[in-house]
């Protein structure tokens, strides 16, 4: 699978770092050749443990991610997964950044 969306990959980096993100994905239609251009961006975080970050402020880096990126972007931990389709998101994710 490859993103229909052009990545700026030292821009992830940089917000990742920023924001104590150790993994972004991407999943769902911004991997599949359904993706249009009203399409959304569904992303997928895992913050350092350490961290708590709550609602407000994930809604807040959902904002920023979508002018980053250009387009409406939804941001989803794990945790916040549907546990119906969890397994499903997990395998078919495609990892934009890793924390070394």
């Amino acid at each position: 699978m490859s993103s229909q969306i052009k990545i700026q990959r030292d821009t992830i980096s940089e917000f990742c770092c920023r924001n104590n993100i150790c993994r972004l994905a991407l999943f769902g239609s911004v991997l599949r050749n359904d993706f249009r251009a009203d399409s959304d961006v569904d992303v997928l975080v895992e913050f350092d443990p350490s961290v708590k970050i709550g609602l407000i402020s994930l809604a807040g880096l959902e904002i920023e991610l979508s002018r980053l990126l250009g387009r409406k972007t939804e941001l989803h931990t794990v945790k916040g997964l549907n546990p119906l389709f969890r397994n499903d998101v997990l395998n078919s994710a495609e990892v934009q950044y890793e924390q070394a």
